[in-house]
Order: structure tokens, then C-alpha cells, then sequence
């Protein structure tokens, strides 16, 4: 059965009741791998439409015989026309549908690459062996090449996926509801027994696995219920929309459109899927290496751990994640095993008497966080983000989204191994609201304004602060 078939029979039994059997979660990541694949094609064609148009110009120039000189000034204008291009979102959703704005950025970072690429070979004074003549005709050659196999490549994507490139999910909540759009993937909220119930982590594991890579989420409720449903939406970190008809008596028409009437938008997303590739590349570059480098380490410690107590190597319990989705965190065991807190019940106190000596060091040197490069490597965590906690983690006696709903927010984005709020010292015990308050103000801050520069530094800073003193 082919993407849209699929997409179909989903939509034809969603209308009403809730069709079993169907796994959806895997539809809609077929469709992010689909743009991928396209991202991808799309930025080959660039590099091909750039190349032909440079080895063509030779070869008109010079009758037929390639020029090493002037081939390797295109050689060298690649990589900055793709840096460019990639970083003008050139290889974006909306240059997949719009012909005219995918030409316009691809060709502005062409002619940005090749001013660039002039300037260096004046300043090392390298111009006088290459043909002024070719490389004009190069970039105009290439720039023609670009409008082409643009054009033809929207017309083919609009002709076999355009009803595939958006993710667009429904949930309805205790209203009437029937989507007139066959593609969209439409969830009865009371016949899945779902609800917007912050206070219920395992809820949220099954709300965030819905709406796992939608492009769009639109809840359609009744007004009592738009507070929850936005805060489940905006912990989720994705484009999530509210409807709103009332909206429609007013004139209100420009927050957003939905089957013909208005909605209120109330969550964009925390990173877009051109930044979650940068951070991901950032995380695997880092990870690969230091997991090969402190293997031996880690091969000691675990030793260590088996010799001194009986029980496992690791430690591992379910923490929320990224869009509330629930995963095993792993830690190398550092409490006697029979002592051990699956929940996190209770948090760790200085002088604990559930540690073991070797659990006292690890933890004290920030080793025993070591196993979590792992969740890594799988891409349930990320080196840098907001560290996940307990589901029974509790600050002033109280559960850590009890204190402050805002908590919640935290997980619009994959948790880290390290954060904002660990290289400022908010480590150790919670015994008073404020140490809660205080890690959260970091973890929101970081993520309203995330960059991968800041990630960098924050990996930088966090070597100073392995051995900290609330490390216990």
C-alpha cells in the first residue's frame, strides 16, 4: 500500500469512530522521511545544475577541453554556495511548493557564493589564472541550469506528494466533528480515552506518540477545555492550533484557518526540522568519539559497581521526553540495588544512606551520567537541553508541575545531558520551591532562544562544572 493509500483508508475509518489497527505514528514518519528524501534530491539537483553549468561553460570556452584552473574555482564555489543555500533555508517545506521562492534563495546564495569566491582569489592573488570569461559564463550558465531543474522538480512534487508533504492531525474532544479533508488523520479523543490531563505523565506519553512528528496539531474542543488542551500542545513542541468558530462573529481572521473558520494558534515548535538536523549532527559528532574514549572507563567502572554490591551495572527509569513521550533514562547504578527508587520518590540527599561508596564517587565526578550518552546515540536525549526528571520528582513536598505548570514546557524539546540551568550550579536536591523555579527560568530561557552556537558553549562550560559541589 502506497503513502496516499494509507493515508486514505486512515482518514475514511477516522471520520467517526477511531480505526484500529492502523499505525499512524508510522504514517506520519514516512511522510517526514518522504521530505527528507526530497530535501535531499533537491539539494543534489542544486549541486548538479551548478556543476553542469560551470563543466559547460569550459567546454564551450575552450572547444571541448576542460580547463583544471577554472574547474577547480567551481570546485571550490560549491561548498559555499551549499552553506549559503542550506543556511537561506533554500531546502525548506514551503521550496517544495513554491517554485519561484526556492529559485530566488538558491540563486541569490549562487551569486553570494561566487562574490565570495572572486574576493578570495583577488585577495590571494590567484585570479590571474582563472578565465573571467568562463566564470561569468559559469554563473549565468548555472543560474539557468537552477531555474530549470527547480521548476521541474516542484512540478513532479506537486504531481505525486502534494498530499503527503503535510502532517496535519485532529483530535476531537467532546464536541461533534467530521473533517472534510480525506488526508488528515482525525482521533476521537473519548473513544481512545484520551484527555488533556497534565497531572498524568503516562497520558502525556500517549498524547505526545500521537502527535510524534505532525507537521500541525488542531484540537477541536469545547471553550472549558481550550486552557488544557493548549498546555498539552505547547509541552509537546509542536505546531499546534485551538479552534475557535466564536471567532468568526467577530471578524477575526488572520490567527490562523481551519475547515473554513478561524482557530487561535497557541504553539509553534520548538526547533525547526533544519535546526534538529544541526543539533543531531552536533550530537553524534561529539558523542561517537568521547563513547570510544571513555570506554575504558566505563568498562572500570561498571567492575567497580558489580564488586562492591550485588544488582545490576546500570540504573534505568522512565523519564518524559521530548513531546511528553516516555523512555528509559540509563545511569551506572550508584544506590545499593535493593534501595534503589524506580519512581524518584525520594530525592537524593548529601549523605544518602542508599549510595555506596562507589556510587559516592561517580556521582560526586558526574560519571554516573556517563550510560546517558547512549540515549544519545538513540536520539531519546540530546547533549545539551533541559534535564529530564523522576516522574515522582517533588520540590517543597510538591510535584515538580504542581509547583509550576510551566514545567511542562520543558519537554518542547529533546531532554540533554547537560543544560542552562547545570552550568549555572542548579544541581542537587529540591527541597524548596525556588530550586525548581530556578532550573526551569534556565530551561525555558534556553529554549526560547536556542542557537547552535549556544549549545557549543554550553558544552564548554559544562567541563567546569562536572565536580560540583550539590554533585551527590
Amino acid at each position: 500500500m502506497n503513502l496516499h493509500s494509507a493515508k486514505l483508508r486512515v482518514a475514511e475509518g477516522l471520520n467517526t469512530p477511531f480505526a484500529p489497527g492502523v499505525r499512524r505514528e508510522a504514517i506520519l514518519r514516512a511522510d517526514e522521511r518522504a521530505r527528507l528524501f526530497l530535501y535531499l534530491a533537491l539539494f543534489l539537483t542544486d549541486i548538479g545544475a551548478v556543476l553542469i553549468g560551470f563543466v559547460g561553460s569550459n567546454l564551450i570556452r575552450h572547444a571541448g577541453i576542460l580547463n583544471i584552473n577554472n574547474l577547480a574555482v567551481a570546485a571550490a564555489m560549491l561548498p559555499v554556495f551549499a552553506g549559503i543555500a542550506i543556511n537561506s533555508n533554500a531546502y525548506g517545506i514551503e521550496t517544495l511548493r513554491d517554485a519561484t521562492l526556492g529559485i530566488s534563495r538558491s540563486v541569490l546564495s549562487l551569486i553570494f557564493a561566487g562574490a565570495t569566491v572572486i574576493f578570495l582569489a583577488f585577495y590571494l592573488k590567484a585570479s590571474t589564472d582563472v578565465s573571467r570569461a568562463v566564470f561569468a559564463m559559469g554563473v549565468v550558465s548555472s543560474i539557468g541550469a537552477i531555474i530549470l531543474a527547480r521548476t521541474a522538480f516542484v512540478r513532479v512534487v506537486r504531481r505525486n506528494f502534494s498530499q503527503s508533504l503535510i502532517n496535519e492531525v485532529i483530535i476531537v474532544d467532546d464536541v461533534p466533528f467530521a473533517s472534510r479533508d480525506p488526508y488528515s488523520l482525525v482521533y476521537e479523543a473519548d473513544y481512545l480515552g484520551l484527555s488533556p490531563d497534565v497531572r498524568n505523565p503516562l497520558m502525556l506519553d500517549k498524547l505526545g506518540r500521537l502527535m510524534h512528528s505532525a507537521d500541525r496539531v488542531v484540537v477541536v474542543c469545547s471553550k472549558e477545555r481550550r486552557e488544557q488542551w493548549t498546555m498539552i500542545l505547547q509541552s509537546a513542541g509542536v505546531p499546534g492550533e485551538v479552534n475557535a468558530p466564536e471567532m468568526a462573529e467577530i471578524g477575526v481572521t488572520e490567527v490562523g484557518r481551519f475547515e473554513g473558520g478561524p482557530t487561535f494558534k497557541v504553539s509553534a515548535g520548538a526547533l525547526s526540522l533544519r535546526n534538529r538536523i544541526m543539533k543531531r549532527l552536533l550530537d553524534l559528532s561529539i558523542t561517537v568519539p568521547i563513547l570510544v574514549l571513555l570506554s575504558p572507563l566505563m568498562l572500570v567502572v561498571a567492575i567497580a559497581i558489580k564488586l562492591e554490591s550485588r544488582g545490576g551495572v546500570f540504573f534505568k527509569q522512565e523519564r518524559l521526553g521530548r513531546g511528553n513521550r516516555l523512555f528509559l533514562v540509563y545511569k551506572f547504578r550508584s544506590m545499593r540495588a535493593e534501595k534503589c527508587d524506580e519512581n524518584g520518590d525520594r530525592s537524593t540527599e548529601r549523605d544518602d544512606d542508599r549510595i555506596t561508596r562507589v556510587g559516592q564517587f561517580i556521582r560526586r565526578t558526574s560519571i554516573d551520567e556517563l550510560p546517558q550518552l547512549w540515549n544519545v546515540l538513540r536520539g531519546e536525549m540530546s547533549l545539551v537541553g533541559p534535564r529530564p526528571h523522576a516522574l515522582g520528582s517533588r520540590a517543597g513536598g510538591a510535584l515538580f508541575w504542581d509547583v509550576d505548570l510551566r514545567y511542562w514546557y520543558r519537554h518542547a524539546t529533546k531532554p540533554g545531558l547537560t543544560g542552562l540551568a547545570q552550568v549555572r550550579g542548579y544541581r542537587g536536591s529540591t527541597v524548596h520551591h525556588s530550586d525548581l523555579t530556578n532550573r526551569l527560568e534556565s530551561d525555558l530561557e534556553y529554549l526560547s532562544g536556542w542557537t547552535l552556537w549556544r549549545d557549543i558553549y554550553i558544552i564548554l562550560l559544562t567541563v567546569r562544572v562536572v565536580i560540583h559541589r550539590n554533585a551527590y
